[in-house]
């Protein structure tokens, strides 16, 4: 066989590389890429940034952002199927999570940390192959009630709410939104389908007004008179709670805040979660940017930077509007949020029966 000499090596090889495309200085811009990843997220909150800001600070690994909401995001991860550049999926309801996990539209995740900091009944079920999603953060589904005309101990449970001495008195949004289908999957699962769907057609038959607006809408329509009792998310209170506005401090004085169920199974709590993309092109990432987020640093500025409770139990919380509200003291329900996600298909069914809207 021929020996080839080095002179005639090299340059046979330095042809392939012009030829490839692989040239020194491309090989040395590729190795100093700044590292980076891909997040598509439903959570609109300008607090957000200085968590970002810190990962980035903390492991140089920059952010790229895209801001959608829950629904949007499921249907371009679907849309673009393998080419997906998302690599971490945030999203604001239990019940999309779900959808996203039976879609296949997210990874497995083998993290001890996030096992060990999420508890069971608020990720997707911890299978060998790993865990699908986590949940992050939590909000709890409260009663707010004009305090001028009713008493604590009427508005303790939800399912008071369809009691008829609040004809006329309840506002809500639509039922159909993502918060009330998680409260109301939740419900069918603690009642029962019969008695859900009576206690949902007593909703409608006590309705102040067609449902519309969001949760704000509803705290100011109790503040108003226009209502007497609403149901809302307890961040947007907290929202109300921390205003220096005039207004918004003459509505926390009017209203009553009610965690209701805690002489039973606790109050309804909705998850935000994150999980990694099923197409992740920079897994590693995505999985220390989940751990970043169960870390103290990230869960206490979920509670004081967003007015969300931690998922982690035992954090001090200073944030004084969540303070005001009992701090994390309330009992919460254990249901796992999977079988919430699991019952909303039978639950809008019931809405549309019942005509709620």
């Amino acid at each position: 066989m021929r020996s080839l000499s080095l002179p005639h090596t090299i340059a046979k090889a330095s042809k392939w590389l012009v030829a490839t495309g692989l040239l020194l200085g491309n090989l040395t811009a590729f190795a100093a890429e700044e590292p980076v990843l891909n997040l598509y997220s439903a959570r609109h909150y300008a607090t957000d940034e200085a968590l970002y800001e810190n990962f980035t600070r903390a492991t140089g690994i920059k952010i790229n952002r895209v801001d959608a909401d829950d629904a949007g995001i499921l249907a371009r991860l679907k849309a673009e199927g393998s080419a997906s550049p998302a690599d971490v999926i945030l999203l604001v309801d239990a019940a999309r999570l779900w959808k996203g996990e039976v879609e296949d539209l997210f990874a497995p995740v083998q993290s001890p940390a996030l096992l060990k900091a999420v508890p069971e009944h608020l990720r997707a079920k911890q299978r060998p192959e790993g865990t699908r999603w986590f949940g992050l953060s939590t909000r709890a589904r409260v009663i707010v009630y004009d305090k001028q005309k009713f008493k604590p101990e009427d508005v303790d449970s939800y399912e008071k709410l369809a009691d008829p001495k609040f004809a006329g008195r309840l506002c809500i949004r639509s039922g159909s939104h993502p918060y009330n289908l998680s409260l109301f999957g939740a419900m069918l699962e603690h009642l029962g389908a019969p008695a859900t769907e009576t206690w949902l057609k007593g909703l409608v038959a006590n309705l102040a007004r067609q449902p519309k607006g969001g949760d704000t809408d509803q705290i100011k329509g109790v503040a108003s008179g226009e209502c007497g009792v609403a149901l809302a998310n307890s961040y947007y209170l907290a929202r109300l709670y921390r205003s220096d506005n005039p207004q918004d401090k003459a509505v926390v004085e009017r209203i009553g805040v009610m965690f209701p169920n805690q002489a039973s199974w606790g109050t309804h709590v909705n998850i935000a979660g994150g999980a990694v993309a099923r197409h992740a092109k920079h897994p590693q990432n995505a999985v220390a940017f989940l751990n970043y987020l169960v870390s103290d640093q990230a869960q206490t500025y979920f509670a004081d930077g967003n007015n969300e409770w931690p998922v982690i139990k035992g954090l001090r919380i200073n944030n004084p509007a969540l303070k005001a509200m009992g701090g994390d003291a309330f009992k919460s329900e254990k249901l796992a949020a999977s079988v919430v996600g699991m019952n909303q298909v039978k639950v809008q069914q019931m809405l549309d029966r019942v005509g709620l809207r």
